[in-house]
């Protein structure tokens, strides 16, 4: 037997148990993992069923081009079927989402279009925006609007949600689902609380996004929005494919967590998944944890799609690293390198900033050391280096009667003292040769690249 496109292939995906991330968990935890989708994910299922109840409405008509804002995976689902059914995709997303995702929807023939992520709903260059204006500028077109359209909810309602109720035999206690559209947690949960009320229903949200506040006030708190790297969950709208009175509890799941559970999944399950994923286990897990669930209890958790989108970030040791999720150094703090390397009796050297280059480049050589704090009123104003010191007097040998004021940098990043050195690493990175590191009372310490590197290798020598 054999199909006669690739849309039939989709749903039925696998169920499979863990065996290493949840050994000390008594309860069954299941994954359904719907990167099995043909399109690799979750969104294969909402795509068709948005598009064939749109043929069937007359919405979209033969050589019709479908509009949809999208972070990525319900494109892919939408451009997939628009190959088999002949139609044109254009996609607003927004510059978060990994290139994967933008490369693959390119590689089905969809026009995409990036727009920026931290602006509001309503501003007309937000992805949502965009969308509903090509939607009404190009005729024949058809805009899908995935967060407010009911075919959403009603694809997990007729799949997703009998499919978990069949393959647990009817045994699932627990549903938990990432929070983005909506569709996904509401769909399947109104299917599995019609075969048994006593289901609990958990979603999980990114720290950042409002869905948790919502759901505890049902007020839209616009103070709760904020930057995350998440992608697919987490929103700073409220769609209306959330149904909150089918959800139970919502846990929200800093990004750190995410990812390194996403990894985790990888290197200890065998199971290649996205970001949003490694957030709806950890969210799993830690819920099973705090209310103790036990061997009668049954937790499937959804695996929304795949880990090719994101090979560029989160299986990348120095995208991970550079945004703080890596942890590496031994548990190397500021204050222990400060201790490491004898400099807590030390006194700070600094200049002020209207003190002459001759006499910073005197403090460096007779100091033996290559950045100075700038101080104006008792206050860090810029920053000097060797660099920058040798740059103007090269343009000019007789600039050393110049001021400090006229080429110091940017002030040192100031850090506390229990920053670890992933933090540090990242502001070094970013910004200048050094970092400040405030101790306590007002007493600062610099840090710089080397000392960075003597502290790995001292601790690493020691192990």
């Amino acid at each position: 037997m054999w199909h006669k496109s690739i849309l039939e292939t989709i749903g039925n995906t696998p169920m499979i148990e863990l065996q290493s991330l949840a050994s000390d968990i008594k309860a069954t935890v299941l994954v359904k993992v719907e990167y099995f989708n043909p399109g690799q994910s979750v969104k294969d299922r909402i795509a068709i069923k948005m598009i064939e109840d749109a043929e069937m409405e007359g919405k979209i008509k033969p050589g019709g081009t479908i509009i949809e804002g999208t972070s990525g995976n319900t494109g892919m689902g939408l451009a997939l079927a628009a190959v088999v059914k002949g139609y044109k995709c254009i996609f607003t997303t927004t510059d978060k989402q990994s290139p994967e995702k933008i490369n693959l929807l390119r590689a089905l023939g969809a026009e995409v279009k990036v727009c920026p992520t931290n602006v509001e709903p309503e501003d007309p260059r937000s992805y949502y925006s965009v969308a509903k204006r090509l939607s009404e500028e190009i005729p024949n077109s058809y805009y899908p609007n995935q967060y407010d359209n009911p075919s959403n909810a009603q694809a997990h309602y007729e799949t997703t949600g009998p499919e978990i109720w069949k393959q647990t035999e009817g045994k699932v206690t627990h549903y938990v689902a990432g929070m983005g559209t909506g569709g996904t947690i509401s769909g399947t949960a109104k299917y599995l609380k019609e075969q048994n009320p006593d289901i609990k229903v958990v979603g999980v949200d990114s720290v950042g996004s409002v869905y948790l506040s919502y759901f505890k006030t049902r007020v839209f708190d616009k103070s709760q929005i904020g930057p995350y790297l998440t992608e697919g969950i987490g929103e700073d709208i409220i769609p209306g494919n959330v149904d909150f009175d089918l959800i139970d509890e919502v846990i929200q799941c800093p990004d750190k967590e995410a990812f390194v559970t996403t990894r985790a999944l990888a290197k200890q399950e065998g199971l290649f998944i996205g970001g949003s994923c490694g957030a709806a286990l950890w969210g799993a897990l830690e819920y099973a944890r705090q209310n103790n669930l036990g061997e009668n209890d049954v937790v499937v958790v959804i695996l929304p799609d795949s880990g090719t989108r994101y090979v560029s970030k989160i299986y990348n040791d120095d995208w991970m690293r550079s945004n703080g999720f890596l942890d590496y150094g031994n548990g190397l703090n500021a204050s222990s390198i400060i201790d490491s390397g004898k400099k807590r009796t030390s006194e700070l050297i600094t200049v002020a900033a209207s003190d002459t280059l001759g006499k910073a480049v005197h403090l460096m050589q007779s100091n033996n050391i290559s950045q100075l704090p700038v101080l104006n009123e008792g206050k860090f104003v810029g920053s000097l280096s060797e660099k920058n010191i040798l740059s103007r007097l090269l343009q000019n040998p007789e600039a050393s009667s110049d001021s400090v004021a006229s080429v110091m940098d940017e002030p040192l990043p100031i850090l506390p003292a229990d920053s670890g050195v992933d933090k540090i690493s990242k502001s070094l990175h970013q910004q200048a040769g050094a970092v400040l590191i405030e101790i306590e009372n007002g007493e600062f310490h610099i840090l710089t690249r080397s000392d960075i590197i003597s502290a790995l290798s001292l601790a690493n020598n020691n192990n």
